[in-house]
């Protein structure tokens, strides 16, 4: 457009004076040419830098706004003129000297351009953009010249100082843009603007910690140092897709609303350079990062910040010419998802090949139950995700599993059955690894405690799905019915440990007897019940709930009938037979033992128990 002015044109008759011809009258567009130069000859030769001095250090949008777009307007008017009379007369003297001014005027915009881009770097990054009023990028530059100084002052009642700066230089801008681009100086301002944005961009990103990596760097990071540059990403996306990128495309498309192509090409040589970097160290990591159960989380985190922001990516870069920011943030999905697949085939396999053979003190809760619940319990956190990312993973039909280990009818997860499927798959292999080790008791001998085994780990699973949101995955009917299996757990732990104490009781703890028979059934109640308390104090009960209610229970079924029989032939039988007393313990004695059981330490001291030895006595009591 610059050299339209300039275009060999065939003149009219009306210009062209023959020999002896008077010359032709002074046309409309000549007349209003004069008018022009010699009103933007005055403003314009006025900001010329190169011959005032204080055009030459002063910035005139910032020295008189008014005058600035005074200027602008005087720019454009003389634009107009020009393409009037160059129709008429392109080798006229006044085209010249109008096209000397348009140089000088530029040459003025163009700085002002710079001085705008650059003096306001703090209110023109992303952060203000982003979050300042909205102003329509695409109202035409008539809308901002009549109503500016009202939505300027209109801005500054209700936005902060910051974002109102940041709306005026945005303006300007764009007066500033819109002006060159209409007269064939886009060229120029385009590649200011570059320049000046694409530095802000990639400090951003920098300072937000993403650096370019390679796959070899990632295979030689330790999981430490990956793992807090994972950290440092996860907290940059959000960023730059909320600011950064956002901010920026703001800007981009507001100050040159008056050219698409202009808005696309700048966008996208500003942007393509950080984009890369920010979405290709999640590309390379779920590439070249060694497959492990541990990476899995971060793994989600990363799926999850991208999929997360994916409105925000595709609206951002919508560009044709941005494609690529956007086939790299899928692709990194994707790479992600495929990681987080095969970290948990891994983990899968890892449960089933865990080969533990020394069975738990006291018949506690496998560290295998702990691990697998806490992985699963954190795993499902994720389960928004994970449902998008194992929608088409193989897993084990519904109809395969056990009914007494999943129902999904009562499950929340009817939009991904394959998730909570899977879930319970997992579960049923680490129930089935917990009977293999419950046999290892049997074959010791303490066939009692491989029940309590069994009836503990279980209620840490299910204590594990209470809390988390395996709840909501696998049902509150899965959970009933593990319930109901540590209840038969823990009645088949009480009749084998505990049936022969209640055995060493008569049928009838009231009937009269002699005192030889009071003696020996005594005998009889107090070995057994000393070969069993001695047996079964190593055991642990870590849930509290579970260990009263198998207290309770055992107390209930020795405690009451032993007190019937204490009441009734205690005096007959009190004296020293071989110096041990035949009558050893009182119900509150029984009662207290009892209550000392299934601690870490059970035995040793009464002051270890959480519950008073009282307490169970008086229950068991009152409950009868």
């Amino acid at each position: 457009m610059r050299t339209i002015c300039f275009n060999s044109r065939t003149t009219s008759s009306s210009s062209v004076s023959g020999i002896g011809q008077t010359a032709p009258a002074r046309t409309v567009s000549g007349m209003a040419m004069d008018r022009t130069l010699e009103i933007a000859e005055l403003i314009i030769t006025k900001w010329d830098q190169d011959t005032s001095s204080f055009a030459k250090v002063t910035s005139l949008f910032h020295e008189n706004r008014a005058e600035a777009k005074e200027f602008i307007r005087c720019m454009n008017e003389l634009q107009k003129a020009m393409h009037s009379v160059v129709s008429e007369n392109s080798n006229s003297e006044k085209l010249i000297r109008a096209q000397c001014l348009m140089e000088i005027g530029m040459k003025r915009l163009q700085k002002e351009f710079y001085q705008i881009l650059s003096m306001n770097r703090a209110h023109l990054d992303p952060e203000s953009v982003s979050t300042r009023s909205s102003l329509s990028t695409r109202s035409s530059i008539s809308d901002y010249e009549d109503n500016e100084d009202d939505k300027i002052r209109l801005a500054g009642e209700s936005i902060t100082e910051v974002e109102d700066v940041s709306t005026v230089a945005m303006t300007d801008l764009r007066l500033i843009a819109e002006c060159m681009i209409s007269s064939g100086y886009g060229k120029e301002c385009v590649k200011i603007y570059k320049i000046i944005r694409k530095s802000i961009v990639d400090e951003g990103i920098y300072r937000l910690g993403v650096e370019k990596v390679t796959s070899s760097h990632i295979h030689k990071m330790d999981w430490e140092v990956l793992e807090i540059r994972i950290k440092s990403w996860l907290n940059a996306v959000n960023v730059a897709m909320k600011t950064l990128f956002n901010g920026e495309r703001i800007l981009c498309d507001h100050v040159f609303a008056s050219s698409d192509s202009i808005r696309e090409s700048c966008f996208t040589e500003i942007t393509r350079e950080g984009a890369s970097i920010l979405f290709g160290f999640t590309e390379i990591f779920a590439k070249s990062s060694k497959k492990s159960p541990v990476k899995v989380f971060r793994s989600l985190d990363m799926y999850t910040a991208i999929a997360s922001h994916w409105q925000e990516i595709d609206s951002i870069f919508s560009f044709d010419s941005t494609s690529a920011v956007r086939s790299q943030a899928l692709t990194s999905l994707i790479k992600l998802g495929e990681l987080v697949k095969t970290a948990l085939i891994e983990f899968e396999s890892e449960i089933q090949k865990d080969k533990s053979k020394t069975s738990v003190p006291g018949a506690g809760i496998h560290h295998l139950t702990v691990d697998v619940m806490n992985y699963l319990s954190l795993l499902a956190d994720y389960s928004n995700v994970l449902g998008d990312i194992l929608a088409d993973m193989p897993a084990p039909s519904i109809s395969s599993l056990p009914a007494s280990i999943f129902d999904g009818s009562d499950s929340d997860d009817s939009q991904s059955p394959a998730r909570s499927t899977w879930f319970a798959w997992l579960i049923l292999i680490l129930l089935c690894k917990l009977d293999g080790m419950a046999k290892q008791y049997s074959g010791n001998g303490n066939v009692s405690f491989s029940y309590l085994f069994l009836a503990t780990n279980l209620q840490h699973v299910i204590s594990k799905v209470r809390t988390s949101n395996l709840k909501y995955l696998l049902g509150d009917d899965w959970v009933t019915k593990q319930e109901v299996k540590v209840k038969q757990f823990a009645t088949s732990y009480e009749r084998l440990a505990w049936d022969h104490v209640v055995k060493s009781l008569p049928l009838d703890p009231s009937a009269p007897i002699s005192t030889d028979q009071a003696k020996e059934w005594f005998r009889r109640f107090n070995n057994a019940f000393e070969q069993a308390y001695y047996k079964q104090s190593a055991c642990i009960v870590s849930d509290g709930k579970l260990r009263d209610e198998i207290k309770l229970s055992i107390a209930k079924k020795i405690i009451p009938t032993y007190r019937k029989f204490y009441d009734t032939h205690r005096r007959v039988t009190i004296g020293r037979e071989k110096n041990l007393y035949v009558v050893r313990f009182a119900p509150e004695d029984v009662g207290n033992k009892l209550s000392d059981l299934f601690f870490e330490g059970a035995g040793s001291s009464g002051s270890s128990s959480s519950m008073s030895s009282s307490s169970l006595y008086t229950r068991t009591s009152r409950s009868h």
